[in-house]
């Protein structure tokens, strides 16, 4: 029960590493505020989940500000404070190079990388009242290059980058800030994945998980409740992969 009297905020709870967070800190005894832009689906995560403060499903756009900032106010005002703020909420989208348009960056940088700044800042003035916490969900892409990805490359090195920041600016208030860089995950946003067209895929699966399969939501859940609980108080600033060696080398 490392999260009994917590109230936790989490994005992208509808499928994937999200809905397994979210399962698992109700479990651990957290009040849980669920966001996602697919309004069916975290409405129904929130329904399969017992616990004494039933969860409350918000939809939310991650890649608009205000939207990202209504998910916020939200969540302070149902659980009359904020502990922990877990930025899952994001795409994948690959093509080459000259294959990949203005529209689709855009998009990319908007949802993965605007939504943790525009959480984080909105949460923030919550965080440094619990002396709270931030984990963002970056990628092992954002630790080494992957072919066909420049811009989800990008977008996750941002968010790792913002992770380090933040925790430098707010450490002595007692706000800390992780990430964590997953490999591959099996989740609905990389089983609807497509291989682009004409690719060379040993250049795309030089940098795979050197363990094989691709690994559980359950799995990355797991470390983002690690890092959350006072079991990481010491921790902050870091990008932890959870990889299966992918970027050991």
């Amino acid at each position: 029960m490392r999260f009994k009297d917590k109230v936790v905020v989490v994005t992208g709870a509808a499928s994937g590493i999200g809905r397994a967070t979210a399962r698992l800190m109700a479990e651990e005894g957290a009040t849980l505020i669920l966001g996602d832009i697919n309004q069916a689906g975290v409405e129904a995560v929130a329904a399969s989940i017992t616990a004494a403060t039933p969860p409350l499903a918000v939809a939310f756009d991650a890649g608009d500000p205000e939207s990202c900032r209504m998910l916020i106010a939200r969540a302070a005002e149902a659980g009359g404070r904020i502990d922990m703020l877990c930025n899952i909420a994001g795409i994948l989208d690959w093509a080459p190079l000259d294959q990949f348009g203005d529209d689709r960056w855009d998009r990319m940088l908007r949802i993965n990388l605007g939504s943790v700044f525009f959480l984080s800042q909105a949460a923030m003035p919550h965080l440094l009242e619990t002396k709270g916490n931030i984990v963002n969900i970056a990628s092992a892409a954002a630790l080494v290059g992957i072919a066909y990805s420049e811009a989800y490359c990008a977008s996750k090195a941002g968010v790792v980058a913002l992770t380090k920041s933040m925790a430098i600016e707010f450490a002595a208030k007692g706000v800390r800030v992780n990430a964590i860089c997953p490999t591959g995950v099996k989740t609905p946003m990389t089983g609807e994945a497509k291989w682009p067209e004409g690719i060379d895929l040993n250049l795309l699966m030089r940098n795979a998980s050197k363990m094989g399969d691709m690994i559980e939501p359950e799995e990355v859940a797991a470390a983002i409740a690690f890092l959350g609980s006072n079991d990481a108080r010491t921790i902050s600033g870091i990008a932890m992969p959870v990889d299966g060696a992918q970027t050991a080398g």
